[in-house]
């Protein structure tokens, strides 16, 4: 019975080995756009604040731009860096703007783990404010992405057909 014990305890120790030492501190990254939590808070609404800054989702079918259908941009609400071309818009029926790509180096991709397991988060690549989250479920003759977006996180500038 001895042994027994001590043969648990020995790999209960084992078990335990270091964890804390291996765990890994996510660096905060730098982004060109960056202000303090009070500075976000006057610039931003506060639907705006909880989407971009604090990673939130708002209400599906609340947004205006999920109907949008004009020629222009989709800009970032937070620094107005473009985004997304209304080109690459298509309604995915889940009641948030929805775009099969975003224009090169203006998103980035990041884990987010909020829900329980990995889904992939879209970030502005020049604020760090939060956008939605991306999908294999978008159109199938285009990328087969569906960049389910909030549109709190998003301003639209119109464009005339010559400015394209």
């Amino acid at each position: 019975m001895k042994k027994l014990i001590s043969f648990v305890f020995i790999a209960f120790l084992i078990s335990c080995s270091g964890v804390a030492q291996k765990s890994e501190k996510k660096v905060a990254k730098k982004y060109a756009v960056s202000k303090t939590a009070s500075e976000w808070k006057k610039q931003l609404t506060s639907l705006q604040y909880y989407v971009l800054r604090e990673a939130g989702t708002e209400r599906s079918f609340t947004s205006s731009l999920n109907e949008n259908k004009k020629n222009g941009l989709y800009v970032c609400a937070a620094c107005e860096t473009p985004l997304y071309n209304s080109d690459h818009k298509f309604d995915s029926g889940t009641g948030w703007p929805s775009f099969d790509r975003a224009i090169v180096n203006n998103v980035e991709l990041d884990v987010d783990y909020k829900i329980g397991y990995a889904r992939t988060e879209l970030k502005c690549a020049t604020c760090g404010g939060h956008l939605g989250h991306s999908f294999n479920d978008g159109p199938s003759n285009t990328t087969g992405e569906r960049h389910c977006i909030n549109g709190a996180s998003l301003k639209f500038k119109q464009l005339n057909k010559r400015d394209k």
